[in-house]
């Protein structure tokens, strides 16, 4: 097991489609060398931009086996283990074969509203069954479950194997409350691309990004200036990368990244429903910033 530098940059990685709709996996190969040879720190599967509610279990496996392969063990790799149903989740960690894996990345339970007891629950019982260091994954907007701050630290305290948050909650205030009381191991990581870098500034130690599919050589090098505290440098590539990342949310994720990532060849715009790949309207305004960058 590699041990995960959470201080930088990690990608989660889209899944890419043939124009079919079958798992790509001459792109996949293409785009994970892509992101490795921009200097990333660490490589995510199984993540909300790969799609992976539409991918079958054969197809997951399939995905894991090939990134495993395409890396060889050049970065460390986080997966996605996330889900509402507790014991489900468990069951799942328990049996996984974690062979060339290092670490889970694991969503707070959606659809269900569990209280802040019931969050704290869930993620004791992935934590005993998890051989992997395991980073809690906060989503509001997605899951209808907010990891509280005081959750968030109890878990962090309690549980040596919790040892990070990807925060995309947006709440600047449960943040540094966070980044404030955290145990000193403990990561505060971006899932928000766009506030990377203020959240770095207050103290985060790093991303796990979209925008890093397409751009990873200049989104790493954004967070490692941040990190060193070359203010100015960074800075500068903040808000480069702004207008990109505008795009490539305006119309959902995937969808956008992949968008950028086609005018690349690296792979396809395809996405499985119900997402909808990018509109025209999209693809005009990716090419003029793609002129500009």
């Amino acid at each position: 097991m590699a041990e995960i530098n959470f201080r930088g940059t990690g990608v989660a990685l889209v899944t890419p489609f043939t124009d079919s709709g079958e798992i790509d996996f001459d792109s996949l190969e293409k785009l994970v060398n892509h992101v490795i040879n921009g200097g990333v720190e660490y490589l995510v599967a199984l993540g909300t931009t790969a799609e992976t509610p539409v991918l079958s279990s054969k197809e997951k496996e399939d995905v894991v086996r090939a990134i495993i392969k395409i890396n060889a063990h050049r970065v460390p790799i986080i997966i996605g283990m996330g889900g509402n149903d507790t014991n489900a989740l468990v069951r799942d960690i328990s049996n996984y074969d974690f062979s060339s894996i290092d670490g889970i990345l694991s969503v707070a339970p959606y659809y269900n509203k569990p209280t802040q007891e019931g969050i704290y629950e869930h993620f004791k019982a992935v934590s005993q069954a998890s051989p992997l260091p395991v980073v809690l994954y906060n989503v509001p907007g997605r899951t209808s479950s907010n990891i509280s701050t005081e959750t968030c630290l109890k878990l962090a305290n309690e549980f040596e194997n919790i040892v990070a948050i990807k925060e995309a909650s947006g709440d600047f205030a449960q943040i540094m409350e966070i980044i404030r009381n955290k145990p000193k191991n403990f990561h505060v990581v971006s899932g928000d691309d766009a506030i990377t870098f203020p959240m770095i500034s207050l103290g985060g130690s790093g991303v796990i990004s979209v925008v890093g599919n397409a751009f990873p050589k200049a989104f790493s090098e954004m967070v490692r200036l941040a990190l060193s505290n070359k203010i100015e440098e960074s800075r500068k590539i903040h808000y480069t990368m702004i207008p990109v990342i505008d795009a490539m949310f305006a119309e959902g994720n995937p969808a956008g990244v992949k968008a950028f990532l086609s005018r690349a060849d690296i792979c396809t715009d395809k996405v499985r429903l119900p997402l909808i790949k990018a509109s025209e309207s999209l693809f005009n305004r990716v090419d003029k910033l793609l002129e500009n960058f």
